[in-house]
């Protein structure tokens, strides 16, 4: 998907693009838009911005910003049809240019040396002074790594909602739900008297009548079906996720969640 009306040394050859908005933001950049705004040294504008993930001519990683959120959303969106659309910025619309890749891109340009980091120039000062930007190490478990196995759970319900048996329950009689999962939800209902910073609580399409909600919060993921069971996951339990059965309390918690959440435009 290379595209580009610069002279080759100027051009960024666009491999992929991301939206940065209170409803949809790279989940690797924390647990809600502020934070995600604040790791690429943003101001959180409700409006959100564009990422553009490219190479220039010498094969260096840049992410560009945009806040022609409307243009990246069509190239996204024409992407996922399996459609061909060259994405150029224009120049006015370029909030910042940072050197490397927050997200892993399994792709290259064509024709260009392979991708690698720009080094950084402290004489240029801006975005070009600061370290470049990297993915998470996928051989730990983190912030980012619970985060994004909450995106992988939310994408794969099916999958995953196969794996756990259908009866389960909020809490068998006589016991106490797994000390984490207490934590996160008496943390979450916390959140109906004192809202989260924006896009903590997100709202997606699931099917019929549903929504597939997300919830963040301190060392926490949760994903839900309005109208089904949540999985959680938690920093200090690395790689484990934890069902959480629809019972008397859960249905009423996630309904409230979902009023409070953001949705996409």
């Amino acid at each position: 998907m290379p595209a580009t009306e610069e002279s080759r040394d100027e051009a960024l050859y666009v491999l992929t693009a991301v939206l940065l908005t209170p409803a949809q933001f790279p989940s690797v950049l924390g647990d809600d838009y502020p934070e995600a705004c604040a790791a690429l040294g943003l101001e959180p504008y409700d409006t959100g911005y564009g990422l553009v993930l490219g190479q220039d001519g010498g094969g260096a990683r840049w992410t560009v910003v945009t806040d022609d959120v409307s243009l990246v959303a069509i190239a996204i969106a024409t992407w996922d049809c399996g459609m061909e659309y060259a994405l150029a910025i224009e120049d006015r619309t370029v909030v910042a240019s940072l050197p490397g890749w927050p997200l892993a891109v399994a792709v290259a340009a064509p024709g260009v040396p392979a991708p690698h980091d720009p080094a950084p120039d402290p004489e240029l000062g801006g975005d070009a002074s600061r370290a470049p930007l990297s993915p998470p190490d996928s051989e730990r478990w983190g912030p980012a790594q619970r985060r994004l196995g909450a995106d992988e759970i939310a994408l794969q319900w099916a999958i995953w909602r196969e794996q756990v048996d259908s009866d389960v329950t909020f809490v068998s009689p006589g016991e106490k739900p797994h000390g984490g999962v207490r934590r996160v939800l008496e943390e979450a209902r916390g959140y109906l008297d004192s809202p989260p910073p924006l896009g903590r609580i997100r709202s997606a399409f699931a099917s019929g009548d549903a929504r597939t909600l997300r919830a963040d919060g301190p060392g926490w993921s949760m994903v839900a079906r309005t109208d089904d069971i949540a999985f959680v996951l938690l920093d200090d339990a690395p790689g484990e996720v934890l069902p959480v059965g629809r019972g008397p309390e859960l249905p009423g918690l996630l309904t409230a969640l979902d009023k409070l959440a953001v949705r996409p435009a």
